[in-house]
């Protein structure tokens, strides 16, 4: 597996960059912020971390800037129909921080900003996160995201249901489909927003 490169610069753009080690050039996929955050072009003795993706039919080769960047795509790749293109938009869209901000926010509007995400896509992808988020210790440590003491111990014990309901209503579903899909979820042992959404979406038919 190669994990990080370390050479000179010698293309540079907002999606792929090329750095050339001991005279083999590695094209990489790249964020747009990554870009930003790269030296100009001629510059040596660059490091950049990477991650390798084999397919069937290629063998992609991506590159980060920081561990936190890195860490995201792992997670965003790993969330059900999301490619690593997909998972770059996102990248290119908001820094590590911002992206916690968002998820921890649950702001639909801002995710659905980044291209090819729609705002039922939005939304899923902001309760995937936020499940990453809450059990991810490194990452919370990678982009700065902390809780409040006594923050947890103070949540209503129904917060999982309201998120779970504004989700749903966020995706164009009634009140009354909303109080219906999620009706004995407790009763069935479904307490996590993820699971609650899964359960709604499943007892909807799928969604719209």
């Amino acid at each position: 597996m190669i994990v990080q490169l370390t050479g000179t610069i010698v293309e540079l753009f907002p999606t792929h960059a090329v750095i050339d080690c001991m005279g083999v050039g590695y094209e990489l996929g790249i964020s747009a912020i990554t870009a930003s955050q790269l030296p100009a072009v001629g510059t040596s003795g660059v490091t950049v971390l990477t991650r390798l993706i084999v397919r069937e039919d290629a063998q992609e080769l991506y590159g980060f800037a920081t561990r936190e960047e890195r860490a995201l795509f792992d997670q965003l790749r790993a969330i059900s129909g999301v490619g690593p293109k997909l998972a770059l938009a996102v990248l290119s869209t908001f820094t590590p921080a911002q992206l916690a901000t968002v998820v921890t926010t649950q702001d639909a509007a801002r995710m659905a900003l980044v291209p090819g995400v729609g705002r039922k896509k939005a939304t899923r992808l902001l309760v995937e996160l936020s499940d990453v988020f809450q059990k991810n210790a490194e990452l919370k440590m990678l982009v700065g995201l902390t809780e409040a003491p006594g923050a947890a111990s103070s949540a209503p014990s129904n917060a999982p249901a309201s998120e779970a309901a504004d989700a749903l209503l966020s995706m164009g579903f009634t009140s009354a489909e909303v109080e219906l899909a999620l009706d004995g979820a407790a009763e069935a042992g479904v307490s996590s927003t993820k699971d609650l959404l899964s359960y709604a979406l499943k007892r909807l038919g799928g969604g719209r």
